[in-house]
């Protein structure tokens, strides 16, 4: 089955599809919520070529690195800042050698798209027109994280902190946004782009935001190490980083 499996990954990356016909290993992908869409078409194609099985369990870095800890069957951890991935190899839970940094993202202000309230700069979020500011919680998920850092630098987190609705992860920031709930949010510009009902006013240049950083690794425990392996291997190919940019990720610098 080895063999077939490296010849499907072969067959991806000279650009076409090679059904195996055989029953691959299912791969346990612990991964933040802010790749739900991407990663899922990625996997699609991965499926496709393998004939591994590969299941998403989406969620807040911060969530499912705790869930690893206390002993989560999981395969691989693909995380959206490199500290919870930093926690895990420190508690000896990752497959060191099979850490890489694969993407970026960009922080970005959303209002609602059709009765959004008048924000153009971030000062305005310190304004009359923002009574709700929706973010993901700010002390352990990695977007609530970034965007408590970009307002401390841009000296606002002081006047904008009782106006903050913190959220289980980004994409409860975004829909807080969406549904009226909250009048502006922070979140990934990749979560932005994929909903008719916010507006991204502001897009954070990434001279003044902090360094955003997505990396992967094979979780020590694994039962399916080496189906663990190659499927984070595919990650780092061509093939995969075409679909993550078709999305709006930026490689890890």
């Amino acid at each position: 089955m080895r063999f077939f499996s490296r010849l499907s990954l072969t067959c991806l990356a000279a650009g076409s599809f090679c059904l195996t016909g055989l029953r691959g290993e299912s791969v346990a992908v612990f991964a933040a919520a802010s790749l739900s869409e991407a990663l899922a078409a990625t996997a699609t194609d991965y499926e496709s070529a393998t004939g591994d099985k590969i299941v998403l369990n989406l969620g807040a870095s911060s969530t499912l690195a705790r869930q690893i800890k206390a002993g989560a069957q999981a395969d691989v951890f693909f995380s959206a800042d490199a500290a919870k991935m930093d926690e895990l190899a420190l508690a000896g839970c990752i497959v060191a050698e099979t850490r890489r940094d694969l993407l970026s993202n960009t922080l970005v202000i959303v209002v609602n798209a059709h009765d959004g309230a008048a924000v153009i700069t971030p000062t305005d979020l310190a304004g009359a027109t923002v009574r709700r500011l929706a973010l993901a919680e700010t002390t352990t998920v990695p977007a609530g994280i970034y965007a408590r850092e970009f307002l401390i630098r841009a000296g606002l987190w002081e006047s904008i902190v009782p106006k903050v609705v913190a959220t289980e992860n980004v994409r409860a920031a975004l829909a807080a946004v969406a549904a009226g709930d909250a009048d502006a949010g922070i979140v990934y510009k990749t979560d932005a782009l994929i909903s008719k009902d916010v507006r991204i006013v502001h897009v954070v240049p990434a001279a003044e935001g902090p360094r955003i950083v997505y990396p992967v690794a094979v979780v020590k425990e694994s039962p399916v190490t080496q189906a663990a392996r190659r499927f984070v291997e595919y990650l780092d190919s061509p093939q995969a980083r075409a679909v993550f940019m078709r999305f709006g990720f930026l490689p890890a610098e």
